[in-house]
């Protein structure tokens, strides 16, 4: 069993959140799903954007995040969907983690300030549509190059289509069923062997 802290998307927790929780829970791990929106749920991005950027603020998220894993032992696994990963890549600068999932997204750790660096051997994945209009092609390339440069290994998944948020059935522009099953069975065994290691 992996314990895994899964950060939600900038719409905040969705079905597609707790559809990955279950599926996790369903291959027999421990999941925690912080909410940094205290309920509060989006179906358009502009404001949500709004909300968490502008109102909220980046800073401010990245704060709740690392206090949402204050009582989680040492050696999880850290995961996020789309602003999640940035979550993700951040709590795994402050805390001893043994993976990173990034879904939607990835996150060069250098952003957060001089200085900050990839924790030492921790693996990763990432996976996103290849049209994914949020898509940043120069962000996953310097995420893979900081992750190699700490010693870690990371997979970069690509899949057809344009879906941001592509495992979330109550998103239908952007869903895609086979596309969420190929994701799993890439995500799951990443996240066994986290926990195993």
């Amino acid at each position: 069993m992996t314990t895994v802290v899964l950060f939600h998307s900038v719409l905040g927790v969705r079905q597609g959140v707790l559809d990955a929780a279950d599926r996790l829970r369903g291959d027999g791990h421990d999941v925690h799903i912080p909410d940094l929106f205290g309920g509060r749920t989006f179906d358009e991005y502009d404001p949500a954007m709004d909300s968490a950027l502008k109102q909220t603020g980046f800073p401010t998220l990245l704060g709740k995040a690392v206090q949402s894993v204050a009582e989680v032992p040492d050696g999880f696994v850290v995961a996020g969907f789309s602003l999640g990963c940035a979550m993700a890549g951040y709590v795994a600068t402050q805390r001893q983690v043994s993976g990173v999932l990034m879904i939607a997204g990835a996150i060069p750790v250098s952003g957060f300030g001089a200085g900050v660096t990839w924790p030492s051997g921790v693996p990763a994945q990432t996976h996103a549509t290849l049209d994914d209009p949020w898509r940043e092609q120069e962000e996953i390339d310097d995420a893979v190059r900081e992750v190699e440069a700490g010693g870690g290994t990371i997979e970069v998944f690509d899949y057809p289509g344009s879906g941001h948020l592509f495992t979330d059935p109550t998103l239908p522009d952007e869903y895609d069923a086979n596309t969420t099953e190929l994701f799993w069975s890439r995500a799951l065994p990443f996240v066994a062997a986290c926990g195993a290691s």
